[in-house]
């Protein structure tokens, strides 16, 4: 190659050179062009796509569960996108999520105290088999006879027979309805009439003895 340029006029080797350099640098510039164009339509790309998402997420319709979308907003944050109108969206999706992850907390604690009460009046509801057994024999005795005796033995329980019978025949919102108040013998006596017994015992009060002193059914 040498041989070559030596032979060359001086000026032929400054032009030839020059063009082995400007053609260097116009491709190593062509490379740094492309690149950047690259970086900038991938940077679009994930802009669009992020404007897409946090508008679904804002509109409600995504498929994703509250903590996917959480977790999409954040990513998206993590892309520190220099644009308003992301940034105005991000603020509106975060503060949306925040509500409903509020709103979704206080519902799962309904639904745990809801739970709660309920596994606490079965346990309650428990504690009256006893009772309600003791008024399911009186209803279905073979013979009249046999349902005074039980109905004497049942009266022990109550403080007196005259101890007050309520009957709940409806519930709206936690407010009961009842039926015409009775007593615990005349409600015996009632039982062993019609030879059914359609109620559960709801609330038991008792005296220091542990004595019926009042009774609350439920009609079922």
């Amino acid at each position: 190659m040498r041989r070559y340029l030596v032979k060359l006029p001086r000026i032929m080797v400054i032009i030839l050179i020059a063009g082995i350099t400007f053609g260097g640098l116009s491709s190593c510039q062509s490379k740094k062009k492309l690149a950047k164009e690259k970086a900038a339509a991938a940077y679009n790309t994930k802009v669009q796509q992020a404007k897409k998402d946090l508008t679904a997420m804002l509109n409600g319709t995504t498929d994703w569960t509250l903590d996917q979308q959480f977790k999409r907003l954040d990513t998206i944050k993590s892309y520190n996108i220099d644009e308003q109108d992301v940034k105005d969206l991000i603020v509106k999706v975060e503060n949306k999520l925040k509500v409903e992850k509020a709103q979704a907390e206080r519902k799962a604690e309904e639904e745990r105290l809801r739970k709660a009460e309920a596994a606490k009046k079965k346990a309650e509801q428990a504690k009256f088999n006893v009772i309600n057994e003791r008024f399911a024999t009186i209803a279905h005795a073979g013979s009249y006879a046999e349902a005074d005796n039980m109905i004497n033995q049942t009266l022990n329980i109550f403080v007196t027979p005259d101890v007050p019978v309520l009957i709940i025949i409806d519930q709206v919102d936690g407010v009961n309805d009842y039926d015409r108040p009775t007593t615990a013998s005349r409600f015996l006596n009632y039982l062993k009439d019609i030879k059914a017994y359609n109620y559960a015992v709801e609330s038991v009060k008792r005296n220091a003895e542990g004595k019926i002193t009042e009774l609350e059914l439920i009609k079922k």
